[in-house]
């Protein structure tokens, strides 16, 4: 059963599904849960047809000429993928697609975002697919027989607290896949939020946040105590089901805890409670 943070943000399909890791020389059945795994996480947990799956490149795999990570790369610049999520899709909603299914986190910034803007205009289709797989961060997190998975709604894979809260609007709740169900469809989801480079509410899908739409550019502000200069303050719950502190009990040992903090100590605030060995659950506007 889902419990804690994972279920009430619709990540428990995430939460619950441990890494999956190639070794060599196990059985065609093990190699074929490899296959549906790469499958799920590369084309965004999508449906796919017999007559669209990848033959050749499932066969290397099969005779050990290729790994997950070449798997990978194969599937992700087939016909299929390129169809799907590329020819017709809007350039940053292309990118951004191509993060979730190949690094599993959302975009940093914008500037990352234009870099491979870059790649598509001077290399192409094929470079920007290889830019994510052949970088230091898919090698160090992944490496060769790593499947892909979704991690950016984990405090630890995140670099800041914008990154964070927009693996939600990302990645949203549930099962649907990256575009069929999904009320923003073909269109960008993180465009407009990463230019502006803030941290978005993080909405339980109990209260009616399980589609994940993008939120209002701006949160509701407050006046008087307490709020800061531009009058935005922001409602973090912490649990502390899952302690990082390594040798060191959390300090947030009851259910749940809840902050309210100016928007400009939000990052010093999300450091020490990944410090202190808690867990955000929920980050909101108030």
């Amino acid at each position: 059963m889902a419990f804690g943070p994972a279920s009430r943000l619709g990540v428990s399909l995430f939460d619950e599904t441990p890494p999956v890791e190639w070794v060599s020389g196990r059985s065609d059945e093990e190699a074929e849960s490899i296959i549906r795994a790469v499958y799920r996480q590369v084309l965004g947990n999508a449906y796919v047809m017999d007559s669209e799956r990848q033959a050749v490149p499932e066969s290397q795999f099969k005779r050990g000429e290729f790994s997950v990570r070449e798997f990978v790369r194969a599937v992700a610049k087939s016909d299929l993928y390129r169809s799907r999520f590329f020819e017709g899709v809007p350039r940053y909603r292309a990118i951004e697609l191509n993060f979730r299914h190949l690094l599993g986190r959302p975009p940093l910034d914008l500037e990352e975002m234009r870099s491979h803007s870059t790649i598509l205009d001077t290399k192409g289709f094929d470079a920007e697919i290889d830019s994510y797989l052949d970088s230091d961060e898919y090698q160090t997190t992944f490496g060769e027989n790593l499947v892909p998975y979704i991690r950016g709604y984990k405090t630890e894979a995140c670099q800041s607290m914008v990154q964070f809260t927009h693996t939600f609007q990302l990645v949203r709740g549930a099962a649907s896949s990256s575009l069929k169900g999904d009320l923003a469809g073909k269109t960008p989801k993180l465009n407009s939020l990463v230019i502006l480079s803030t941290p978005t509410p993080v909405v339980s899908p109990a209260s009616g946040g399980a589609t994940f739409r993008a939120p209002a550019f701006t949160a509701p502000t407050r006046l008087g105590e307490g709020a800061s200069s531009d009058g935005k303050v922001y409602r973090i719950e912490v649990t502390g089901y899952r302690a990082s502190v390594v040798n060191r009990v959390s300090k947030f040992r009851r259910s749940n805890q809840v902050f309210l903090v100016p928007y400009e100590k939000l990052s010093q605030e999300y450091q020490r409670i990944h410090q202190q060995g808690g867990v955000i659950a929920s980050i909101t506007p108030i």
